[in-house]
């Protein structure tokens, strides 16, 4: 690492235990699971991080802004989405065995969530009344969702290696990755009005269209395995490289920067978000928040 690369980044130790996913909320603060102690974090840059307590060995993983301006979260263990108020009042939503990994808000004013062991994708109103849609697919292993441009919602299958999209009647449609056993994961809606996500078995960002147009763009280390994957508010794509211990960055004509590497060996980074301090926060497994200032 570069002296200039150590200067970007600032490590934030957290309490609880897995740091996972981190979304910004509508109080200007970082949101972020704790999925190896089943906690919700919240963390003002500048202040004292904060826990909230869920059901014991509930698993939260993925959490993102709701439309009521609560956040949202799947409990993978716990087979349940939750809420969290942000004044930190907690409610739970159970949900069939299922294994509910990705999760986002639609265009319709509910959630939309991934059930990773029934093939299926869930939608929950901000009431609780749950619906599942099921796929046309055995053993996708949908993980991570977003809303697209289409008004529709936009998921990786990463067992089935492909894109799904599902219209808000529930229609599905497959796109399957030019890559075998590509394993995409993290997926987002860049500034271009594309879907990007990321292979983690293959060590590629991948960029579909709304029209199923497909390029794939591989990494140096091809071993990075790339595990989620956010927009920035310099017009790039930004992503953590789970196995390299690393962030890296893609514009959208599909031109790779130079990844950065973390400060601490083995952080383990997985989600990724852009604070309201026009920073981007990286929850590091190993038990820490990761600022890194973003040049525009």
């Amino acid at each position: 690492m570069t002296s200039e690369q150590t200067d970007r980044i600032t490590e934030h130790p957290v309490p609880g235990r897995g740091p996972y996913a981190i979304a910004a909320g509508p109080d200007d603060a970082l949101w972020f699971t704790l999925e190896a102690s089943g906690e919700i974090g919240r963390l003002v840059p500048g202040e004292r991080p904060a826990t909230f307590s869920l059901t014991a060995d509930s698993g939260p993983t993925i959490i993102a802004p709701g439309p009521d301006g609560a956040l949202w979260f799947t409990e993978y263990r716990a087979h349940a989405i939750g809420r969290i108020s942000v004044d930190g009042a907690v409610t739970e939503h159970a949900l069939r065995e299922c294994g509910p990994f990705g999760i986002a808000a639609g265009p319709d004013g509910a959630l939309w969530f991934t059930g990773t062991t029934t093939d299926s994708i869930g939608r929950i109103t901000t009431g609780g009344t749950v619906t599942e849609f099921a796929l046309p697919v055995e053993e996708a292993f949908p993980s991570a969702i977003v809303a697209g441009p289409d008004e529709a919602m936009w998921f990786t299958m990463n067992r089935a290696n492909a894109i799904g999209r599902i219209d808000l009647r529930g229609e599905v449609t497959v796109h399957e990755l030019p890559t075998p056993d590509a394993a995409p994961v993290g997926i987002t809606l860049g500034p271009d009005g594309a879907l990007w996500f990321v292979e983690i078995a293959a060590g590629q960002i991948g960029r579909i269209t709304v029209d199923g147009e497909i390029d794939e763009h591989p990494l140096a280390d091809r071993g990075a395995r790339p595990h989620a994957i956010t927009a920035g508010p310099d017009g790039a794509l930004w992503f953590s490289e789970w196995g390299a211990n690393r962030i890296g960055t893609i514009t959208t004509a599909g031109t790779l920067g130079e990844p950065v590497a973390l400060s601490t060996p083995n952080a383990e980074p997985h989600g990724l978000t852009f604070g309201p301090d026009g920073a981007l926060w990286v929850a590091l497994e190993h038990g820490a928040l990761a600022r890194l200032s973003v040049r525009k």
